[in-house]
């Protein structure tokens, strides 16, 4: 939610920004996140008449920078776009390589023009105990959308789960064997957040 509003003091919102300051005894409002400790994933998975023979991807997309604002209920994140690697541990080295090239390109992130994933938080609402619904804003390859995401918090740490169409970003699946293999439009970024002490 942006700075200044609902500044009702009550409701579901307001809860679960004071859980928040007590599960982390903050010291301000700001707090970091802790990049270091911190991990998201991308998953994309394949289709088409001939997915058998194509393979799913497991991404890792290090988060360069963060913060969460616990006064103002916002969360802000950036990924490096080059620094995202292909996993897929059941692939070759060579497979991942290409992967990997095809992935930073011209024809999928464009890395080259485009440098950084962002996303921040625009709303945030209870849904439940330790849980919340957090709708933001996500920057990827140029564009801007709209995304929202269950977060539970756990030991100190936010896990959530979000999915998107990758061609609501400007991005094609990419195709091969005449579109007989392919990846889905749709994704998954999983991510598991710690915040500095």
């Amino acid at each position: 939610m942006r700075s200044g509003a609902n500044k009702s003091g009550g409701g579901p919102v307001f809860l679960s920004a004071v859980f928040l300051l007590t599960a982390f005894s903050a010291l301000g409002a700001v707090q970091p996140i802790d990049a270091a400790r911190s991990t998201m994933t991308v998953r994309v998975y394949k289709a088409g008449l001939l997915s058998a023979f194509g393979h799913d991807h497991e991404i890792s997309a290090p988060i360069a920078e963060g913060s969460v604002d616990l006064e103002a209920k916002k969360v802000e994140l950036r990924v490096n776009a080059a620094g995202l690697r292909v996993l897929d541990p059941k692939t070759s080295e060579k497979d991942r390589t290409e992967v990997q090239a095809n992935m930073l390109g011209a024809d999928v992130l464009d890395v080259q023009n485009y440098k950084e994933i962002r996303f921040h938080s625009t709303h945030v609402e209870s849904a439940g105990a330790g849980a919340w619904k957090v709708t933001g804003e996500l920057s990827l390859h140029g564009v801007t959308k709209p995304v929202s995401m269950e977060v539970r918090e756990g030991q100190g740490r936010y896990a959530g789960k979000c999915r998107i169409k990758i061609t609501d970003f400007s991005i094609k699946p990419i195709k091969a064997a005449g579109g007989t293999v392919r990846v889905k439009d749709e994704v998954d970024v999983e991510f598991e957040i710690q915040l500095a002490h």
